[in-house]
C-alpha cells in the first residue's frame, strides 16, 4: 500500500456512474468538471498536458509513475495546458533531469489545474474501457456525493473549439510554399514540421472562411487536430468543402474528420478512444505498420465511405478503425492520426514530404490522382 504525505490534501474523483476514488491532491485545489479518458503513454505526460485537443478533458495517465523528469520548455504543445484535471498513480515530488525547471505538481498548480494521485488507476482504465468515457468531477472540497452527480447531470459544452483556436491570424515566416493552417487547437508541433520543411506558415482561426483562405495565395492549407466532436463545427466543414479541388489539403486528427464529413462520409464516437504512443497503423498503399500516436474521441465511419470520392488508406491494426483517407480526384489527404508526435520516432514523418511533393506537383502543373485512388 503506497503512503501517502499527511500535508497534502484529500482529493475525489466522482464519475457519472457513481464510482467515487478517493487520493491525495497535488497542484491546485478546487472542483473542476470534464470527461474523463485515459492516455497509455510511458512517457510524453507534458505533451498531454498542453495538447489542446484534450480541453475539457480529465486525463488519467496508465503509466503508474508521472512526473519524475519534471517539466521543461522544449516539451510544450502549447502556451498553457488545457485538461481539466489529471490523474496518476504516483506523481514524482522531487523530479530529475537536466533541463527539469520545477516538478509537476508546480507546473499544474501554477495553471490552476487539479491532481489526484494514490488511486486505482487501472480500475479506472478498466471502468472507462466497460462503460466509455463517463462525465466526472475532480475535487478537493467536502461536497456531498450525491450534490456532485446531480452537478454532472447537466450536459457539457460543446463548443471547445472556440476555446483553444487563435484569436487572430499569426505569420511564421519561412520559405517559398505558403500554407494556410486553419487552427482547431493546434500542436505546436504541426508548424515545427511545417517550417522544417522551407514553408511560409500563416495560422487562421478555425472560423477563417475558405475566401478568406484563398486570399492569401497558399499552395497548401493544413487542418490541425482539435478537441470534440467535429459535427459541432459546422462552419468548418463549409470552408474544407468550399477548399476541395482549389488547393492541395492535408488533414490531421480533428482535421482528418472534417474532410471526411465534407466529402459526405460519416463520423462516430469511440466507446473509449485512442490515446496514447504506440498505436500500430497500417498504410495499405505500402503495406507498412507505422508506431502512432493518437489522442481522439471519434473516428470516420468505414461503412459511410462508399458513395463518396474518399478512399480507404490507412487502417487501425487495433480495432479496424478508419486513420487515413485520400481523395480520389484530389489533392486532399488525412490522417486520424499525429505524424508530428514522431512516437516511431520517424514512422509517419514522411507524411509532411508527401503533403510537400503535393502542392510542387501542382504548382508545377503534374498533379494526377494516385495510383491507389482510382
Amino acid at each position: 500500500m503506497m503512503g501517502f504525505d499527511t500535508s497534502r490534501r484529500t482529493a475525489r474523483l466522482v464519475l457519472e456512474n457513481g464510482l467515487v476514488f478517493t487520493g491525495m491532491n497535488f497542484g491546485a485545489t478546487g472542483q473542476s468538471f470534464g470527461e474523463v479518458v485515459f492516455n497509455t503513454g510511458m512517457t510524453g505526460y507534458q505533451e498531454v498536458l498542453t495538447d489542446p485537443s484534450y480541453y475539457g478533458q480529465i486525463v488519467t495517465m496508465t503509466y503508474p509513475l508521472i512526473g519524475n523528469y519534471g517539466v521543461n520548455v522544449d516539451d510544450m504543445e502549447a502556451l498553457r495546458p488545457s485538461v481539466r484535471g489529471f490523474v496518476v498513480r504516483e506523481f514524482a515530488e522531487v523530479p530529475s533531469h537536466f533541463k527539469s525547471v520545477g516538478s509537476l505538481s508546480w507546473y499544474l498548480e501554477k495553471h490552476g489545474i487539479i491532481g489526484i494521485s494514490g488511486i486505482d488507476t487501472r480500475r479506472l482504465t478498466k471502468a472507462i474501457r466497460s462503460e466509455g468515457t463517463m462525465k466526472a468531477v475532480l475535487t478537493t472540497e467536502d461536497t456531498p456525493v450525491d450534490e456532485l452527480l446531480a452537478a454532472l447531470e447537466a450536459p457539457f459544452p460543446r463548443d471547445q473549439i472556440h476555446h483553444v483556436t487563435t484569436s487572430k491570424v499569426y505569420r511564421c515566416p519561412g520559405g517559398n510554399r505558403r500554407v494556410v493552417a486553419m487552427d482547431f487547437g493546434m500542436k505546436s508541433g504541426v508548424v515545427r514540421s511545417l517550417l522544417a520543411r522551407d514553408c511560409d506558415v500563416v495560422v487562421v482561426p478555425a472560423t477563417t472562411t475558405a475566401e478568406e483562405i484563398l486570399a492569401w495565395q497558399p499552395h497548401g492549407v493544413m487542418l490541425s487536430n482539435g478537441p470534440g466532436n467535429p459535427e459541432d463545427a459546422p462552419y468548418a466543414i463549409k470552408t474544407v468543402r468550399r477548399l476541395l479541388g482549389r488547393v492541395p489539403v492535408f488533414g490531421i486528427c480533428l482535421g482528418h474528420q472534417l474532410i471526411a464529413l465534407a466529402c459526405g462520409a460519416r463520423t462516430k464516437k469511440l466507446r473509449f478512444g485512442h490515446r496514447g504512443a504506440n498505436h500500430p497503423v497500417k498504410d495499405l498503399r505500402t503495406g507498412k505498420i507505422a508506431i502512432t500516436s493518437q489522442n481522439h474521441g471519434y473516428v470516420v465511419d468505414a461503412d459511410s465511405l462508399p458513395g463518396t470520392e474518399l478512399v480507404l488508406t490507412h487502417v487501425n491494426q487495433n480495432d479496424g478503425t478508419v486513420e487515413g483517407l485520400a481523395h480520389r480526384r484530389f489533392p486532399v489527404f488525412s490522417v486520424q492520426y499525429h505524424p508530428e508526435a514522431r512516437p516511431g520516432p520517424d514512422d509517419s514523418d514522411g507524411l509532411f514530404d508527401e503533403f510537400m511533393q503535393r502542392m510542387d506537383d501542382v504548382r508545377e502543373g503534374r498533379w494526377t490522382p494516385h495510383a491507389e485512388t482510382h
